[in-house]
């Protein structure tokens, strides 16, 4: 899988994971932030977190245009590093304003632009070269998994950080308070009882400076939780600019190959099937996207509202780091170790890690309460921890297909990745049957009795996980590869603007996710992936004979 590999694959994959660290620290709390701070609905949340995911993707499309055309690529991303910086230090801000969190918005949504795409176009020219063409699905699938190492440690970092000042200022988390103390303060008491329960009196003056104290301690863990995304932008940029050496000869331009006589010029008529053919795979992947990201709204508020939040033990294992970290240390040590082909010095290191590994799950069981809370960001951790697991056995299964002869192409991944995408709603469907509907809770929180298993969940994002397999990283190859070299920034950004519609639509059917039965809401994600795929498979032949003209 890494066998090969030029090294400026693993800085621009190290650079990319530090910006994604940071972002997906502030995605995992955001809608949170914007429910628990401003005392918004689930609708209201949904909504800005759909627009600002489509103008983050979205905004590529200006960065494409002005890496293409005037700056470069290198010098693109750079800017784009620094205006996220700016845009996260404003978010980390105190404030009751929404309209300095807008700004705010807007600022890493640009900064986003201007790095996105242009830092996938340089992966992409690293394989331009002949001899690394054939290693470039492989690398952009490692690429992709860079993405999500970062993605995995950002929600544990979230709330690690939120549950510190919690905890500090004498607080516990839990995910019905912040509503019931926002109603409380604007005057309605719908739940007075369960807040006096919380706040240990029944005194109006002492339940208010309880959920005044209790929000503003909340508030300032999210704040130093998007502070921390500045520090991951500082590491990203030191990355990208210390390590230039080994990406710098593919930081170029089709103007600059055309200046040196390097250039293969199309003809017009190949640009323009071209680009048909990646406009139709665009138009497939808004509705991945759209059902996608309801992992940041509706399925983060399933998790809140309808899920068993006080795990066992053993369910607890997987949503600690330590925990789950050993749990890989015993797998992975256990299979080098019995493994044939492995020297007598990584049988040594195998069992150490090993070991270690069981050493750490004995002290956690002996140590762990029965009974354990956490926080419904976390269920997000498990995407980018099933990208790093499963990477390798979906390169590997693509490999041996290869290797025969059978590989299918990127477009038909996509179709079958679509197929999963709707399995993968399948289990929610099954898992809302019987659930009251969100507006019959009126946002409240489900009986104990009626809350799921969190495994429901779980199979879910393990599901999704193998349809962005599927999807994604095979996408942004395909567009590498088939992008008219003038127009590969452009294209990169046109690969993300299908994702900014698909974001922009997943706030946008999340209203339905208020006011329908919760089975109802999860079909009808269900049904437009099944449809979306039928489409994909029926234009298959067009799509490869535009790509390949």
């Amino acid at each position: 899988m890494f066998k090969g590999q030029p090294k400026g694959l693993f800085v621009l994959f190290f650079s990319n994971m530090g910006e994604r660290f940071g972002y997906y620290t502030m995605l995992a709390i955001f809608a949170l932030y914007l429910q628990d701070h401003f005392g918004w609905n689930e609708t209201k949340a949904a909504n800005v977190y759909g627009i600002f995911l489509a103008a983050i993707y979205f905004a590529p499309l200006l960065g494409g245009i002005i890496a293409d055309s005037f700056l470069g690529y290198g010098k693109t991303v750079i800017i784009g590093i620094v205006v996220m910086a700016l845009g996260y230090v404003l978010l980390a801000q105190p404030t009751n304003d929404p309209n300095v969190v807008y700004i705010a918005l807007g600022v890493i949504a640009l900064g986003v632009g201007l790095f996105k795409g242009n830092l996938v176009v340089i992966v992409g020219n690293l394989y331009d070269e002949s001899n690394l063409g054939h290693l470039r699905d492989a690398a952009f699938n490692i690429f992709y998994m860079g993405i999500n190492v970062g993605a995995f440690f950002a929600p544990h970092a979230a709330n690690s950080i939120k549950n510190f000042y919690l905890e500090k200022s004498g607080f516990v988390y839990d995910s019905a308070i912040p509503k019931i103390a926002n109603e409380f303060l604007a005057g309605s008491t719908p739940k007075l009882e369960v807040l006096q329960n919380f706040a240990k009196t029944t005194d109006p003056v002492a339940l208010t400076t309880f959920s005044q104290n209790y929000l503003d301690a909340l508030a300032k863990g999210y704040n130093w939780g998007f502070a921390l995304a500045v520090i991951s932008m500082a590491m990203s940029i030191v990355i990208f600019i210390a390590f230039r050496k080994h990406y710098k000869h593919a930081d170029y331009r089709q103007k600059d190959k055309i200046k040196t006589g390097d250039a293969i010029e199309l003809s017009p008529k190949q640009v323009k099937d071209r680009i048909v053919a990646l406009l139709l795979v665009f138009l497939i992947v808004i509705f991945f996207w759209m059902a996608f990201h309801q992992n940041g709204s509706t399925l983060t508020f399933f998790a809140k509202n309808y899920t068993n939040l006080h795990t066992s033990k053993f369910t607890y294992m997987l949503f600690n780091i330590p925990a789950l970290l050993s749990i890989f240390a015993i797998v992975l040590g256990g299979i080098f170790l019995f493994n044939k082909n492995t020297s007598k010095n990584n049988k040594i290191y195998s069992s150490i890690a090993a070991i270690a590994g069981i050493s750490y799950i004995a002290y956690f069981w002996l140590n762990t309460p029965a009974q354990n809370l956490v926080g419904p960001e976390l269920f997000q951790s498990f995407n980018p921890i099933f990208i790093v697991i499963l990477t390798p056995v979906i390169v590997g299964i693509f490999a041996s297909l290869n290797s025969k002869g059978k590989e299918p192409s990127a477009p038909f991944k996509i179709g079958i990745g679509m197929v999963i995408t709707a399995i993968g709603f399948i289990v929610m469907v099954m898992a809302s049957i019987g659930l009251p509907s969100v507006l019959s809770l009126n946002g409240n929180a489900v009986e104990a009795g009626l809350a799921v298993s969190p495994y429901w969940l779980i199979s879910t994002y393990f599901t999704l996980t193998i349809a962005e397999l599927f999807l994604s990283p095979m996408g942004l190859s395909f567009v590498s590869k088939v992008a008219p070299p003038k127009l590969k920034g452009s294209m990169q950004a046109g690969w993300l603007a299908a994702t900014a519609i698909g974001n922009y639509l997943a706030g946008f059917v999340g209203r339905f996710y208020q006011n329908w039965e919760l089975w109802q809401f999860f079909l009808m994600l269900v049904t437009l992936c099944i449809v979306s795929a039928i489409i994909m498979f029926s234009i298959l032949k067009i799509i490869k004979r535009a790509s390949t003209s």
